[in-house]
């Protein structure tokens, strides 16, 4: 029975020597944000002039937005509840209105529509 090691043959540090097989690495550079609850994101963003910066980056730890200004980050935003579709009809029907359409529908289920 063979045992051992799963990658046999390999060594420490075989593999790629760096970026002379990878290529240049393209420079970089940090921005710092800040949530509202203080804390800070550092993302990299490459430094070929290309990139939009946003404004805006969701912190990894609390997922609020986080901002540049430490000392004003912007406030999350308000997510509404989960509404149901009888929810939304009665935000534009009134209760006599939805009654007079019942009524009518019926009306016609019941074939008096004379």
């Amino acid at each position: 029975m063979a045992g051992g090691s799963a990658i046999r043959g390999s060594r420490v540090g075989a593999g790629p020597m760096g970026e002379a097989e990878r290529g240049e690495a393209i420079a970089r550079f940090r921005i710092s944000y800040w949530c509202l609850n203080g804390h800070e994101t550092r993302p990299s963003f490459a430094d070929d002039g290309t990139v939009d910066i946003p404004e805006e980056w969701d912190c990894p730890r609390c997922g609020f937005p986080a901002g540049q200004d430490k000392d004003n980050p912007p406030s999350p935003s308000k997510n509404e509840p989960y509404k149901t579709h009888l929810a939304y009809v009665k935000e534009r029907r009134t209760e006599a209105e939805a009654k007079k359409i019942l009524e009518d529908a019926l009306r016609r289920l019941r074939g008096d529509d004379d």
